[in-house]
């Protein structure tokens, strides 16, 4: 399929987090955050190892005391994804996990204290190799800003993070990512576009408390989509009152639908109308279900009629087009079989899977060669 248009990315400074890259010229990274209680490492190991099936990049783990440091470091032992330590006010627990193999500090230098603590956790990140990343919040701007602009603005978030930013220029460190969230969405979307143009590091998206499942992941996908439209964003978290399984899960659905990232299953499937010739609702719900495990980068569509089905189906990996009294089957763009509506959803699994394998055997070989 051809496509109309290809986003030119902000070129941003590339760093690490733990084993991943993230900015420069590598792939959008999508973040989660664990809710449970983190002294609880049983739940939140648990929780962090559904996020990894779901294919996130990096998890996010409030570390609110020592305590919850100590708890850190066992579930640092125990999953394979990059983590996150949210820390705020006491460096020492900073120092902790860093002692204890945290990927990357979410911090706030301005609320670490004096500019002595400041340096020690510089210090001990550069020791380690960790990154930091400066997490500028509408809801908890510094005092003085407040006062400055009378309210939240994005000029406000702007300033709050380039102040946050010369703690870190000051220490002569760089390996760090800047975020300046907001639940408004206009006031995001401009604090990021300023603080784009005036430093060269990733920047972490967020529309921070978005809302529930729907009206978060709508909100959200405003704002981030009119961001990475514009080549804005290294990293992102869909910030959702959910399961933070969704949170991925919308993620990935964001960069997929605007070609940025191409992770699993991409679903072009009808809304459905009186002219479908099987259940599309029942059978798009049941499928994606079903086939969420799968990484392999896979269109598949899903029509219920032979009106726009075939100039779908046509342009996918695997497509259906409704039909009656049977269904068709295309492959690569070409009719490849038919199927009735018994078990409909069974059948189309196994192609789908089949297909995925075929296609992940092909890019093997191809990155075999290379």
């Amino acid at each position: 399929m051809q496509h109309l248009s290809t986003i030119k990315r902000r070129q941003s400074r590339q760093i690490n987090v733990g084993p991943l890259l993230v900015g420069g010229d590598a792939p959008i990274s999508v973040q989660s955050m664990t809710n449970t209680e983190t002294c609880d490492v049983a739940a939140t190991v648990s929780q962090i190892q559904k996020m990894e099936k779901a294919g996130v990049d990096l998890v996010r783990v409030s570390v609110p005391s020592m305590e919850a440091a100590e708890a850190f470091g066992q579930i640092r032992k125990l999953v394979n994804t990059p983590l996150i330590a949210d820390i705020h006010f006491d460096y020492k627990i900073a120092l902790r996990t860093a002692e204890l193999g945290v990927d990357c500090l979410r911090i706030n230098p301005g609320n670490i204290g004096r500019e002595d603590r400041v340096r020690e956790v510089v210090a001990a990140a550069k020791d380690k190799g960790i990154s930091i990343r400066i997490g500028v919040n509408a809801g908890s701007l510094e005092k003085d800003l407040q006062k400055k602009y009378g309210e939240p603005t994005p000029a406000a978030l702007v300033e709050s993070a380039l102040r946050h930013v010369d703690y870190l220029d000051r220490l002569d460190f760089q390996e760090y990512k800047v975020s300046v969230k907001a639940s408004d969405v206009f006031m995001a979307v401009e604090a990021y576009r300023q603080l784009a143009k005036q430093i060269e590091q990733p920047l972490h998206l967020g529309i921070t408390e978005a809302g529930g499942l729907r009206s978060g992941t709508v909100k959200s996908s405003v704002g981030l989509g009119i961001l990475l439209m514009e080549g804005i964003g290294d990293t992102l978290r869909i910030s959702l009152a959910a399961d933070p399984v969704e949170e991925v899960k919308v993620g990935f659905d964001l960069l997929k639908s605007l070609r940025l990232r191409t992770k699993g299953v991409n679903f072009i499937a009808c809304p459905s109308c009186s002219r479908q010739n099987f259940d599309v609702v029942a059978t798009m719900n049941a499928l994606e279900t079903r086939v969420e495990d799968l990484m392999t980068p896979l269109d598949v569509a899903i029509i219920g009629c032979v009106v726009n089905g075939p100039g779908e189906a046509r342009e996918a990996d695997l497509g259906l087009t409704g039909g009656e009294p049977q269904h068709l089957i295309y492959i690569d763009g070409k009719p490849a079989s038919k199927l009735t509506s018994d078990n409909l959803v069974d059948q189309l699994e196994v192609m789908i899977r089949e297909k995925a394998a075929a296609k992940q055997a092909t890019l093997d070989q191809l990155l075999a060669r290379s």
